[in-house]
């Protein structure tokens, strides 16, 4: 599924680089080529957790991104209303409720979706907050970017799905440091961390990174990062 999100996320990227350019018939053949991806994407089916929530994630996005649209909005809702009765066996609530069962702070689903408590997500909360927070998968790919880090990493929410970190840190950077600490926090381990800025235009700025295993069923799927510029290293912290 990963590899459909990469793909889409590629292709969104070429229409945003045509759109700059303004070559209008270049975006409009590659915004064709977006649907047989979000097809694919909908007709996949999930084999876990992490994957329905993907699915869901998706097309949450999706619906947010063309609320000027009325009919895309009417489409994508009922391509959310089909995935919700193929996961959860023909449920009557609407999509918005059962996308908020994945993300509220405490509902009676949580149990029977498999996510703990302490992992759930909210995505108002989450985009409301100043702080950079991700989710990322256990093979280094983004899950989910609020608003702040969306908007730190020059990206919308949906081109960040499926992407790999060290497309934006650098492989280098990616292998020698971050890598170990995402290792370490897949293991179960909640992880602190300073890094430097990765980004030219930002020499000197140091940022705090906390990083929580994220779990289904008692079982890391991923990790919870948070991140914020700090003004003073802590004494006793080394930047990584």
């Amino acid at each position: 599924m990963l590899a459909l999100f990469h793909a889409f996320s590629t292709k969104c990227n070429q229409i945003q680089r045509a759109i700059k350019l303004g070559d209008d018939e270049l975006v409009a053949s590659l915004d064709r080529e977006l649907e047989p991806l979000i097809a694919a994407i909908l007709a996949y089916k999930a084999t876990s957790l992490l994957e329905i929530y993907m699915q869901l994630q998706f097309m949450n996005n999706l619906i947010r991104e063309e609320s000027d649209d009325r009919s895309r909005v009417m489409r994508n809702s009922a391509s959310l209303s089909v995935l919700i009765d193929r996961y959860f066996g023909g449920a009557s609530e609407a999509a918005g409720e059962v996308l908020r069962a994945f993300s509220s702070e405490k509902i009676d689903r949580d149990d029977a979706f498999g996510f703990e408590e302490s992992s759930v997500l909210n995505d108002v909360i989450l985009d409301s907050l100043p702080d950079r927070v991700a989710v990322v998968t256990r093979d280094y790919r983004y899950l989910y970017s609020n608003a702040a880090n969306s908007e730190f990493l020059k990206s919308k929410p949906m081109e960040l799905m499926g992407r790999h970190i060290s497309e934006f840190i650098g492989t280098e950077d990616f292998e020698s440091s971050l890598k170990a600490k995402l290792d370490a926090c897949f293991t179960g381990e909640k992880v602190e961390c300073l890094y430097p800025s990765y980004r030219q235009i930002e020499p000197g700025k140091v940022f705090h990174c906390t990083m929580t295993p994220l779990r289904a069923k008692a079982e890391v799927i991923g990790a919870l990062l948070v991140m914020h510029e700090i003004i003073a290293v802590p004494a006793g912290m080394l930047v990584a």
